[in-house]
């Protein structure tokens, strides 16, 4: 399983504003840190804002902090929110797409491995990440 760039710099963004603590950070400190574009990273944060991860504020002493205690970030969560879709192949997209699907058994095991990486992930918090 392979998360997409922008999961992954949600990811990094969540881990840097956690180890902050409570303290407001800007964009250009951590596109700085990650040498990420700042323009990449402000749809990132905009993304996380949006979802409740993030809290925002603009002006003097602005910047963003985490909209929630740290240990209640689930990694999984943080992964389904921003992945587009969990679709591994194809075949998960829907049913009749295959002609080999009666006797295929890929599917139902790229399932399973997928559940099981998502309840690894959800094992985790924000918080096990930054101690």
């Amino acid at each position: 399983m392979k998360l997409t760039r922008f999961t992954d710099y949600g990811l990094r963004v969540l881990i840097f504003v956690g180890v902050r603590g409570g303290d407001r950070t800007t964009i250009r400190e951590i596109s700085e840190a990650y040498d990420i574009s700042r323009h990449h990273l402000m749809k990132v944060v905009s993304d996380l804002v949006r979802l409740g991860y993030l809290d925002a504020q603009r002006g003097p002493g602005g910047g963003i902090k985490l909209a929630r205690p740290a240990g209640e970030i689930g990694l999984a969560s943080v992964v389904l929110d921003m992945e587009e879709d969990m679709n591994i192949v194809s075949c998960f997209e829907g049913e009749g797409q295959c002609v080999i699907q009666t006797a295929c058994r890929l599917r139902e095991a790229l399932k399973a491995a997928l559940a099981a990486y998502l309840g690894t992930l959800e094992a985790y918090t924000l918080q096990d990440l930054i101690r």
